[in-house]
């Protein structure tokens, strides 16, 4: 079984505070006509101590964002840069979010609260700064479903439908409205590090490594590594092994995220903005989620080629303040952290215990093939061979000698294998659009929450240490 979320009080923590004035613009949140809660993380909120406010005072502070006690005074958008699709743009930022607050969850760790659909900012441009209530759905949908697949993401904190007609060209219009949070681990960017650089300012760029360092620590650097006690090839370091592990994650997930920009990576891995994501339908490398990826840059078989390319824009930003020979010894551990990463994750959900390197390389390979030869989804291969169970011809040999770590959960005999695959998102939301069902998404969760439980605890995210 999975232990739930550690229940804890509420400590507020605007650590973020010191790096405002350079970081960040303060702003006004939209003035919503409508305020209705559709969706409160009801596992999360306990985790920061906000388990107990009345849903008045839920909406108040989620929905109108009243300030919580001794935490930001006023909202803060984000100035950050970023490659969009291998497109330099320095004219993005927080445009339709904001960090609204920070706190410490019962581990100790700096959470922030985030927004999507909250109103305009200084980087809105021509876009109204609003969220659709489908993007909404999509987003619990998404991180719930993550989150069972024992990846490290954000959560989706609350969903709050605000009334207001939003037009949109990718979707049938007008259609409803709605702000959501997040619960993430930060919301500091690569992109975050590559508008300091472009903007020659050492100094902040300094800062926010030192800001980093402190507020999401990592393990030390190997013992060969030169340069290990420079305080941005420690930083590279850590975000090179956490993304290593997130690109991991995704593949032995079967998601495909769609939009691996520079400013959609976190610097402590943690995986967020989930716009045209999918989940593969096949193991098919070329699989791509987002309709606009003409190129396949992001498809399904490249996002780890595309994840290490971002950790390459941030080890050219902290070029600045940072010799290169330590930042590439850095970035090209790469290579061997995502390996390691994908044998262990791969291990984790199949439900077996790691017999080494070698074992584990052969039989990712054979499952692998299995799985093309088959045409059957990731989510049917890892639920029909969960504990190595059901094998044949060279899986099974593959196979032999490894022991299963846990079947005892009535998940794996009952038949049926919880996916998100389009079709059925598009039915969830089907429910709500046509009826105002939101029955079908609850069960859903529910659903999802359950295939965790049997999952059992999920594996640590690299390139952390803990309180």
């Amino acid at each position: 079984m999975r232990a739930e979320p550690q229940a804890a009080p509420y400590r507020a923590d605007p650590q973020i505070l010191s790096l405002a004035d350079w970081l960040g613009d303060p702003v006004e949140a939209a003035d919503f006509p409508k305020q209705q809660l559709r969706f409160r993380n009801r596992r999360w909120d306990r985790a920061v101590g906000l388990q107990d406010l009345p849903e008045e005072q839920w909406l108040a502070h989620f929905g109108a964002f009243e300030p919580l006690p001794d935490n930001l005074p006023q909202p803060l958008a984000l100035r950050y840069h970023g490659h969009q699709f291998r497109v330099y743009n320095p004219d993005i930022g927080d445009g339709r979010g904001f960090l609204f607050a920070q706190m410490r969850d019962g581990a100790g760790r700096l959470l922030d609260c985030g927004t999507k659909g909250s109103g305009t900012t200084p980087y809105s441009r021509t876009a109204d700064g609003r969220l659709t209530l489908k993007g909404a759905v999509r987003e619990i949908l998404a991180t719930e479903m993550l989150e069972a697949l024992g990846a490290y993401t954000s959560k989706t904190f609350s969903v709050v439908e605000t009334g207001e007609d939003l037009w949109r060209g990718d979707e049938p219009s007008p259609t409803r409205s709605a702000v959501m949070v997040r619960l993430s681990h930060s919301h500091i960017r690569i992109g975050s590090f590559q508008r300091l650089a472009v903007l020659e300012e050492d100094d902040h760029l300094r800062a926010l490594v030192d800001y980093c360092l402190t507020q999401f620590p990592g393990p030390p650097p190997p013992e060969d590594a030169p340069g290990r006690d420079e305080p941005a090839a420690i930083f590279l370091h850590h975000v090179v092994e956490r993304l290593a592990d997130l690109a991991a994650t995704y593949m032995v997930s079967g998601f495909v995220h769609g939009v691996l920009n520079t400013d959609n990576m976190n610097i402590t891995g943690e995986s967020f903005d989930y716009g045209p994501w999918r989940w593969a339908p096949q193991w098919q490398p070329s699989f791509v989620a987002a309709y606009f990826d003409h190129n396949g840059l992001y498809a399904f078989g490249r996002q780890a080629e595309a994840i290490r390319w971002n950790c390459a824009q941030l080890a050219i930003a902290l070029r600045r303040i940072c010799d290169a020979e330590p930042l590439m010894a850095a970035l090209d551990r790469f290579g061997e952290c995502y390996k390691q990463a994908t044998m262990r994750r791969f291990c984790w959900r199949l439900g077996v215990t790691s017999r080494g390197e070698e074992a584990d390389f052969k039989l990712i390979q054979s499952a692998e093939r299995t799985m093309v030869d088959s045409k059957i989804s990731p989510d049917d291969f890892f639920f029909r061979h969960r504990g190595g169970r059901d094998a044949e011809g060279d899986l099974a040999e593959a196979l032999q000698g490894y022991e299963a770590t846990d079947l005892t959960h009535e998940y794996w005999a009952q038949g049926a294998v919880q996916s998100m695959q389009i079709d059925e998102v598009e039915t969830l939301w089907a429910a709500i659009a046509e009826r105002d069902d939101w029955a079908p998404l609850e069960n859903k969760v529910a659903a999802l929450r359950r295939m965790g439980d049997a999952l059992g605890e999920p594996l640590a995210p690299a390139g952390h240490v803990t309180a």
